[in-house]
This record gives structure tokens, C-alpha cells and sequence, in this order.
């Protein structure tokens, strides 16, 4: 049991690191190519917010675990909205900026949601499950670029200086610490399905515990730091982002790699209900305002996030 654990530790420590090394990096180069910053901002960074989630997903599947990867997903989300914003909201109540999250994102995140779950239904995973969720992938991006066109300004500083003679050593950085991040999943996925062997559980629980913390510790650090320096208004939209990825990048992976998969009855009436209950929450929490121009997550919700979280982590065990 010693080694699972110095596994997942180590495992989560390096994932945290060598996901924001490899999203800086892969930002770097494609400004080295003259990349838009729109393009960076929107789709280098926003997969980066999930590159965790997603490299582990797909070598607990390729390791023959793909209930993990699947538990990752559905559990990540259920930590982002429960855990991250309840704690976060807690410590200081979330202002919501009406600029930033606007309410396209909202419509999506419901409707990805609820097709996510319309796919859960027939219990099985397939490729054509997963060809439908890389679709509403690619119209989330191409939908997102458009409308973000004529802001663009928006960033335009994401990366200010990069200097081209320092390409190769960019390059260099950006596949150590891929190979970190594949190091740091390989740990995870053989931490966590030694532990599931050794305690009797469900390689499911263990991705829905335990590796879906795990991968969400970035998030859960960037949103207590940014409310301790009193900067809340990017934690919802943060949050958004990462839902959005995690229903339709992270849950579509494992399916790719092993087809079909049995999807347990217990996913869909209790993990599935409840991710789906957070996200109505949310929006109704963010629907709820003291004046017309603000919109906050008080403490009174964010106790509520976080008794729904203790409530279901207290039924999956």
C-alpha cells in the first residue's frame, strides 16, 4: 500500500507541474509560428486546463482501466463545481463578471451536459458516443473563435516576448515535459488500480475519488489563491472552461481507445445525477443576484456545494 501512495503523490506533484510546463511551453512555439493569440488563449490554454485529466483518462483506458478514466471525467466536474467553488466561495464570496462569463457558455455547458448524459443512458460508450462528443468539441472551438474575433485584444499580451533563438530550447521543454506529464499519468493510473485491488474497490470509485482529486488540484489551488488575493472574478469562468473539456474531451477518450464500454448502472443514477444537479445549481446560484450588475456566490451556496459533495462522497462509500 506504501508504494501506491508514494505513487499517486508523486504522481499528482509531477502532473501539476508538467501540465503548466507544457502548456507554457506549447504557447511559447506557437508564437514562435506567428499563431494568433486568439488561438492560443482559446484552445492551447483551454486544453491545457484539462491536460490532466485528459493524459490520464487515456492511459487508464490503454492500461485496461477505461471505468477510471470515465470517473476521472464525471468526477473532476463534480470537484470543480462542489469542492473548488464551494471552498472558494467560502473563503470569500464570488463576484461574477458578467464580461467574462457571458451566457453562451452557460448554454453550453447545460446542453453538453445533458448529451453527455443522453449518451450514459443506453450504459455503453462507443465510438459513435465519442464521435458525438468530438463534434460538440469541434463547433464548441470553431463557435468560440468566431465569436471571440473581434476581441481578440483580449490576447494579445498572453505571451508579450519570446525570443526565436530560444526555439530549440522551447522545443526541448515542450517534450520533457510531455514525457513528464505521460511519467506523472502512468504513476496515477498504477497507483490508483493498486490501491481499487487492494481495498476492494472499483477501478469507477477510484477515478471518481481519488484521481479526479487529484487532477483538480490545479484548479483548487489557482481559485484559494485567487480569493485570498481577493481576484474572484475569473474562478467561474475558469471552472466553465474546465467542465466543458472534461464532459466533452476527457469522456470521449476513454472510448476511443477501448470500444465498447460497459458503462455500471451506478454511474448514471448517482454520479451522473448528481455532476448534473451541480451544473443546474450553478447557473441557478449565478441567476440569483443582489443587484443587476452583480452576481455573487456567497457563502450560504458555497456551504451548499460543499454538503452536497460530503453528502455523496459519504453514499459512494
Amino acid at each position: 500500500m506504501l508504494m501506491s501512495i508514494i505513487s499517486l503523490v508523486s504522481g499528482f506533484l509531477l502532473l501539476i507541474w508538467s501540465a503548466d510546463a507544457f502548456t507554457n511551453n506549447g504557447a511559447k512555439i506557437a508564437k514562435i509560428f506567428n499563431i494568433s493569440p486568439l488561438i492560443i488563449g482559446v484552445i492551447i490554454l483551454g486544453f491545457g486546463t484539462s491536460a490532466p485529466e485528459m493524459v490520464v483518462s487515456g492511459l487508464a483506458a490503454f492500461e485496461g482501466y477505461p471505468k477510471m478514466g470515465i470517473g476521472n471525467a464525471l468526477g473532476s466536474n463534480i470537484i470543480n463545481i462542489a469542492l473548488v467553488l464551494g471552498i472558494t466561495a467560502i473563503i470569500l464570496p464570488i463576484k461574477i463578471n458578467l464580461g467574462v462569463v457571458k451566457k453562451r457558455e452557460w448554454g453550453y455547458l447545460i446542453t453538453v451536459t445533458l448529451i453527455s448524459g443522453l449518451l450514459l443512458l443506453d450504459r455503453e460508450l462507443d465510438n459513435i458516443d465519442s464521435f458525438v462528443l468530438l463534434t460538440l468539441l469541434a463547433f464548441f472551438l470553431f463557435y468560440t473563435l468566431k465569436k471571440t474575433k473581434k476581441d481578440h485584444h483580449e490576447f494579445d499580451n498572453l505571451i508579450t516576448e519570446i525570443d526565436t533563438q530560444q526555439k530549440g530550447t522551447t522545443w526541448f521543454k515542450l517534450i520533457v515535459s510531455l514525457l513528464f506529464l505521460l511519467g506523472s499519468a502512468q504513476l496515477i493510473v498504477f497507483g490508483g488500480s493498486t490501491l481499487a485491488t487492494e481495498f476492494g474497490i472499483s477501478d469507477l470509485v477510484v477515478g471518481l475519488t481519488i484521481v479526479a482529486l487529484g487532477t483538480s488540484l490545479p484548479e483548487l489551488a489557482v481559485s484559494i489563491s485567487s480569493a485570498l488575493k481577493n481576484q474572484t472574478e475569473m474562478v467561474v469562468g475558469n471552472i466553465i472552461g474546465s467542465n466543458l473539456f472534461n464532459t466533452i474531451c476527457v469522456l470521449a477518450i476513454p472510448s476511443l481507445i477501448i470500444t465498447p464500454i460497459q458503462v455500471p448502472k451506478d454511474l448514471i443514477i448517482r454520479d451522473y445525477l448528481v455532476m448534473l444537479i451541480l451544473t443546474i445549481l450553478l447557473v441557478v446560484f449565478t441567476l440569483t443576484y443582489k443587484s443587476k450588475k452583480e452576481r455573487v456566490i456567497g457563502r450560504f451556496k458555497g456551504g451548499v456545494f460543499i454538503s452536497i459533495f460530503c453528502i455523496y462522497y459519504y453514499f459512494l462509500f
